[in-house]
């Protein structure tokens, strides 16, 4: 999405952004009567933000999603280009060891590529934390086999569950898992080979979507129909390969002919040739994941991307307003260039109106 584009959007909030991070005086003054005329042409083309304004200074600590992480990178390398006196540290341990350390004070932002749980945000209640949710783009959990795995080239959401889900434990291959999914209603023939999965851990929003997504909704039509224990609608099985690191994930992928696992779509398609992505049917029929399909909501594992900031850190920071003022406004173009999808223009429009409530 270009600038241009956002500038109708965000102008108020640029406007905004320019007299509340500029520091006092004249050239303060001048900054913001300057940014509020540009308003009327163009809407300031989202050009008049931090690099209008006098120099930064500050630290910064971000963590939380490994799906987010390569954003909110590019949006603090882009930042540094002008703002070079604000450190800002960006990790990426997973979406729910992010919100540990965010709802005990320890960063000022939290990189989620889920929404916050509600255990989650009673934890940063009772310590006092209150924040602010920005929705800032789309990914697609993309299914990922060996290209050397021919056999298989889409899974539907039935499969997924018969492979992967919690009645799967301790099935070795592939075929073990054929007559649970022909009873789910599957049609697809699994080949008979050995069955190697490797995804994201428990510490990852990438598991947690993925289980909502995928393995959940049959899940809880077999608790209904006496099939599975009720208290297991949110579970995979145990016996895979878990990791924190999407590079040891397609690293097993890649070595194992018959393997399958899940990844972010932009890291998917990162590996080129290495893994190959599987279509998924979520009972429309088979779905590639693009950022067409992810964007418009086609692509059945598709799912939300956010920030979380902590309020009272924000207040007293201009250099962390200022950093979330950049991501929404000029640096938000590193969504698409890192690859994944840029929010609709009303969806931005939204974010950037809670952005602009909460920073007062």
């Amino acid at each position: 999405m270009s600038a241009k584009r956002r500038s109708g959007m965000l102008a108020g909030l640029l406007a905004l952004s320019v007299v509340s991070v500029a520091c006092g005086g004249s050239d303060a003054e001048e900054a913001s009567s300057t940014t509020a005329k540009s308003a009327t042409t163009e809407a300031a083309k989202a050009t008049t933000t931090v690099k209008a304004v006098e120099k930064l200074t500050g630290k910064i600590n971000i963590s939380g999603s490994s799906t987010v992480e390569p954003i909110t990178q590019r949006v603090k390398e882009l930042f540094n280009e002008d703002q070079k006196a604000v450190e800002i540290t960006v990790a990426g341990p997973g979406t729910g060891d992010g919100f540990k350390v965010f709802c005990k004070g320890e960063t000022d932002i939290s990189n989620a590529s889920r929404p916050i749980k509600a255990e989650e945000a009673e934890a940063c209640k009772g310590a006092g934390i209150e924040f602010v949710e920005l929705k800032i783009g789309y990914d697609g959990m993309t299914v990922v086999t060996s290209p050397k795995n021919t056999a298989v080239t889409c899974l539907s959401t039935s499969d997924l569950y018969a492979l992967i889900g919690p009645e799967s434990e301790g099935m070795k291959t592939w075929a073990s898992a054929q007559a649970l999914a022909t009873e789910l209603g599957s049609t697809s023939k699994f080949p008979d080979a050995p069955l190697s999965i490797t995804g994201p851990g428990a510490e990852s929003g990438t598991y947690d979507s993925f289980i909502e997504l995928a393995i959940t909704p049959t899940a809880t039509k077999r608790v209904a129909a006496g099939k599975l224990e009720k208290g297991k609608e949110k579970t995979i099985r145990k016996d895979y390969n878990p990791s924190a690191d999407d590079n040891v994930i397609v690293k097993n992928i890649e070595g194992t002919a018959t393997s399958l696992g899940w990844v972010g779509f932009a890291f998917a398609e990162e590996q080129g040739n290495k893994i190959r992505e599987i279509k998924v049917d979520g009972g429309k029929g088979c779905v590639e994941p693009t950022p067409a399909t992810i964007g418009d909501g086609t692509y059945p594992l598709s799912r939300s991307l956010y920030v979380y900031v902590n309020k009272k850190k924000m207040a007293e920071s201009p250099a962390l307003k200022g950093f979330v003022d950049y991501y929404l406004a000029d640096g938000y173009d590193a969504v698409e260039e890192v690859g994944y999808v840029p929010l609709p223009e009303a969806e931005l429009a939204k974010t950037a109106a809670a952005w602009k409530t909460a920073r007062g």
